[in-house]
């Protein structure tokens, strides 16, 4: 992953920003949103891009766009140094490699507890049922 061609390849919308805030937020477009061509995208690799599009699926439409926003600060510039960081962590963390998993079985303690526990459970509810000698 190339960080540096990404961050070119990145294209910014601005909007106005919903929520409390008065005036300002209906003056000011500090809502960015990031749009990321994921397939057309060159500091990217062919498994790298096939790997994001299985993670990421949720942020991506049927064009192959990445979408994300940010308007949680009142200043533009935050919002998009925040969006860029979101954009990048989510991308690492997409591509980091991901751990097999090893089929377990409940060890013998485990079983014994389970099996203490249900014995327990059904006793109390015998002691719960209506009998004929009360």
């Amino acid at each position: 992953m190339n960080t540096e061609q990404i961050i070119k390849e990145l294209v910014f919308r601005t909007s106005r920003s919903s929520g409390a805030g008065g005036q300002h937020v209906n003056k000011t477009e500090s809502r960015v949103e990031l749009v990321f061509a994921v397939d057309d995208s060159e500091g990217l690799e062919a498994f790298e891009k096939v790997r994001i599009h299985k993670r990421l699926s949720g942020y991506i439409d049927s064009a192959g766009l990445m979408h994300m926003y940010c308007d949680s600060h009142r200043s533009q510039h935050r919002n998009k140094k925040l969006v860029i960081e979101r954009l990048m962590v989510s991308l690492e963390e997409a591509l980091k490699e991901q751990k097999e998993r090893k089929p377990t079985k409940p060890s013998l303690a485990a079983k014994r507890k389970r099996l203490q526990k249900k014995k327990i459970r059904s006793d109390v509810k015998q002691n719960r049922r209506w009998r004929l000698d009360d």
